[in-house]
């Protein structure tokens, strides 16, 4: 397998030029307007007939202004080559010889799917997860298939579903969450499945896509994306018999209607419960009951979906004790619910930190900031939903963070003389850079003495590092007593 092309590509890329150095940007920028032009141009009327026409869905993934539009999507999430080694910058330039090609093999059933390229990520809790990268052409289909087929299914999701959806994500999870523990069901099943994007049974999920498809040629073209074969870091090439590999754009939206079942099998029962993906919390009054919801639930899931509980990471818990989303939630003395981060969030955080600010930084501080900056803005993003209580401990980690730059600081300086001299200039007294400067403890105990943090006290930082609890008091103003919100109307 390594060194060869699939044949998959041969006709798409025939005519493709070889060697030289073409003008490749300027002719991907051409290729860009040229899909921006045609996507732009789909029809709200070929959209209806699509929608009311579930037997001619095919037409409607093929049509050029979806093409367009769908590859235009797979650019914009970039995303590594697969097993055929092209890259999307290379497929889109050939954008306007392939948009025809593709149109006609979709139509008339002669298009094949490519093999998926396996690769392994380390898990934050340890061990590896196994991605499957599709070719770029083959992200790109499902991309097509994906922007048809999601208007079907999103209406008839549950509204508990939360992951992989528009307009849905961890953030109304918890907030459902939070909703059920303040109604009181003060206990929580959490259900974890184990391996499941790799156990997803293939003829159970076509049978429910069935359900809503009659388009036979668009079920055959999915069977094809779940058989295609998977490359092995090695160049093995293996079957599948069952899985949906996550990385390609298709899986999540098959994730969700595999796991709708679970979603109604709970409904049926009455049973308030929160899902994001293959992770489950049912939320109930006693341990007792949670206890006789797991057993039951495992059953089902088990002899119904014939998929299998993680056993190591489910249990039935009150919701302070478990870990979801990366966040963990409990009750205050008042009844309400506080959100905080979970341990293992907080464990992840102090192990990226320490990754970006070792104590054998090379580079300038200007690049340790921008570093810093970019994750730490990004994580604010993500947990600024804690709640007050929970953003206490955003202050120790911003003064840890800060304390770690100034060990970079001191270390840059290398020699104590050198620091003694640097402190001076910064307005720091003689003993008290003498203290710092020349003492015999390590590095960590003096970035904390007076020298340094006088020389570079919490208000230099500021402008120049992002904050954690700043960036939470950003997302989440103080809210204005009646009175005075007058004022301000």
């Amino acid at each position: 397998m390594k060194g060869a092309r699939p044949q998959q590509l041969s006709f798409a890329f025939a005519d493709s030029p070889k060697g030289g150095k073409s003008p490749a940007a300027s002719d991907e920028s051409r290729a860009r307007g040229y899909l921006l032009h045609i996507a732009e141009g789909m029809s709200e009327p070929d959209l209806a007939a699509s929608e009311s026409s579930p037997s001619a869905l095919m037409e409607r993934i093929a049509s050029v202004g979806n093409l367009a539009s769908a590859l235009l999507n797979v650019a914009r999430n970039k995303g590594a080559p697969g097993v055929d080694g092209r890259s999307v910058k290379e497929v889109v330039e050939v954008a306007p010889r392939l948009l025809p090609k593709l149109h006609q093999a979709l139509l008339d059933g002669s298009y094949r799917p490519g093999d998926i390229r396996r690769v392994w990520i380390p898990k934050p809790g340890g061990g590896q997860r196994g991605l499957g990268i599709p070719n770029v052409i083959d992200r790109w289909i499902q991309h097509a298939v994906l922007q048809v087929l999601e208007p079907i299914f999103e209406p008839i999701f549950h509204k508990s579903s939360h992951g992989f959806r528009p307009h849905r994500g961890a953030h109304t999870a918890i907030a459902e969450a939070t909703q059920y523990l303040e109604a009181g069901d003060a206990w929580v099943v959490d259900i974890d499945l184990a391996k499941f994007f790799d156990r997803v049974n293939h003829q159970r999920l076509l049978d429910r896509l069935r359900q809503s498809i009659t388009d036979t040629r668009l079920l055959a073209l999915i069977k094809k994306m779940l058989k295609a074969k998977v490359v092995l870091p090695d160049g093995m090439r293996v079957t599948t018999e069952e899985g949906t590999p996550q990385g390609g754009p298709l899986s999540p939206l098959l994730s969700n209607i595999v796991l709708d079942e679970l979603d109604r099998e709970l409904e049926r029962r009455g049973l308030p419960f929160v899902r994001y993906a293959d992770d489950c919390n049912i939320f109930v009054r006693s341990e007792r009951a949670g206890h006789r919801v797991m057993a039951s639930i495992q059953r089902f899931i088990e002899r119904r979906l014939r998929l299998e509980v993680n056993q190591e990471k489910s249990a039935v818990a009150q919701p302070d004790q478990r870990h979801f989303l990366g966040f963990r939630m409990c009750r205050n003395e008042e009844g309400g619910v506080e959100v905080h981060i979970s341990w293992r969030t907080s464990e992840r955080l102090d192990q990226k930190i320490r990754e970006l600010t070792p104590a054998t930084w090379g580079q300038s501080l200007a690049v340790c900031f921008e570093g810093l900056n970019l994750y730490l803005r990004g994580w604010s993003a993500y947990y600024r939903i804690c709640t007050e209580e929970g953003a206490k401990i955003f202050s120790r980690f911003d003064a840890h963070i800060r304390r770690r730059v100034r060990r970079i600081i001191l270390l840059h300086k290398k020699r104590p003389r050198h620091l003694f001299r640097h402190l001076r200039a910064r307005g720091v007294s003689a003993a008290a850079a003498a203290g710092t400067a020349f003492s015999r403890r390590g590095a960590w105990h003096r970035s904390n003495r007076p020298g340094m943090t006088r020389a570079y006290p919490n208000q230099w930082f500021i402008g120049r590092l992002s904050s954690l609890k700043t960036e939470w008091c950003r997302y989440n103003p103080p809210r204005l007593a009646s009175g005075q919100a007058l004022l301000f109307g």
